[in-house]
């Protein structure tokens, strides 16, 4: 695809580009995130602890007691993990397209209104600073 702010091939793409479908683990992802964002949802773990800590007089072993709340609470944060994992990709992905569209607009009104030798090496550096996160590591 060709950067339309740099004009070179790259991954960077412009709001227009996304398609305004999700597929259907994307829009679980975002219905088990809003879930999880809710203060109900905490009340409700709290509420697991609450409710598992008296267990043990019912168990009678610390083992199987602890081995229970290990397993609910490990099963529960590796999906978690997944899951808001996605979306949090699909939201810096949109604000990273937002901020491309800013950019070209930006450059190209910088290319419009003037001549002068900064404006065009501020132009320059602007273009090259779109998609500079798809060269830049951690």
């Amino acid at each position: 695809m060709t950067n339309t702010v740099s004009g070179t091939t790259g991954t960077a793409h412009m709001p227009s580009d996304v398609s305004p479908k999700l597929g259907m683990f994307d829009r679980f992802a975002g219905a088990a995130s809003s879930f999880a964002s809710r203060a109900w949802f905490f009340a409700l773990c709290v509420l697991l602890v609450l409710v598992w800590a008296p267990s043990y007089f019912l168990i009678g072993s610390v083992d199987t007691w602890q081995l229970i709340i290990n397993t609910a609470t490990t099963i529960v944060t590796f999906l978690m993990v997944a899951l808001l994992q996605n979306s949090q990709t699909r939201a810096d992905e949109a604000v990273q397209d937002k901020l491309n569209a800013v950019a070209a607009a930006l450059a190209q009104l910088m290319d419009e209104s003037g001549e002068s030798d900064k404006l065009r090496g501020a132009t320059k550096e602007l273009r090259q600073a779109v998609g500079l996160e798809d060269r830049e590591s951690s």
